[in-house]
């Protein structure tokens, strides 16, 4: 029997996670005009850059996929305080399903603001549900905490030589290898699908669900 914990801190479901996360950035940025889905310090840097140069109209490209995403978070915690008492019940399940959904939906979708910013709501929820990988602090819609631990990792273990700290190396730049092996197969899917590629990343989503579904609650 598993804790909560172990299977939303799980390496495979990690994996999964973080190559939908990779899918997403590179779906949006490439497809619905050149928006950051995910990383919205992109989003706000350019909502700034646009706001200065008086092009409002433009601001709103980024300003909605902003708002999105904190909707996607808040959901979450309404999700997580709803449903984390309920014995033998995993609330992650419910936050998976919703975004397979939400993606499923945006391949459907011929305006860009609307798509991206259901878009940045699923990354959103997918963020605040899955902060860690095997106790360790991470993301699997963005790079730069990521990258932070990964290289944090790799001084610490030249200077202890401790092979636990080695082990969280590699885990950290595994799952950077694996954000950018998502956004290849982003790249390859928006080339062969265009719009529709971003089913590739629902169809992904289900198979979390299908997994965490399987999973036994303490």
């Amino acid at each position: 029997m598993e804790s909560e914990n172990e299977i939303s801190e799980s390496l495979v479901l990690a994996i999964l996670l973080t190559i939908s996360g990779g899918f997403m950035d590179a779906y949006s940025y490439m497809c619905r005009g050149e928006v950051f889905a995910n990383a919205q310090t992109g989003n706000i840097l350019l909502l700034g850059v646009s706001l200065a140069s008086g092009k409002f109209s433009i601001a709103g490209r980024y300003l909605l996929p902003i708002i999105s995403f904190a909707i996607g978070i808040a959901t979450v915690d309404i999700i997580r305080h709803k449903f984390s008492k309920k014995k033998n019940f995993l609330w992650h399940k419910i936050v998976l399903l919703i975004e397979a959904v939400i993606l499923l939906v945006v391949g459907f979708i011929p305006n860009n603001l609307f798509a991206n910013s259901l878009i940045s709501l699923a990354c959103g929820a997918q963020v605040e549900s899955f902060r860690k990988i095997k106790g360790n602090v991470f993301a699997t819609t963005m790079c730069i905490g990521n990258l932070r631990s990964a290289v944090q990792s790799a001084c610490d273990y030249f200077i202890t030589k401790d092979t636990s700290v080695r082990k969280k190396m590699f885990l950290f730049f595994g799952i950077i290898m694996f954000f950018v092996l998502g956004a290849i197969l982003g790249d390859f899917c928006v080339r062969l699908f265009a719009q529709k590629a971003i089913i590739v990343s629902s169809v992904i989503m289900f198979l979390c669900f299908i997994l965490v579904s399987k999973c036994k609650v303490k």
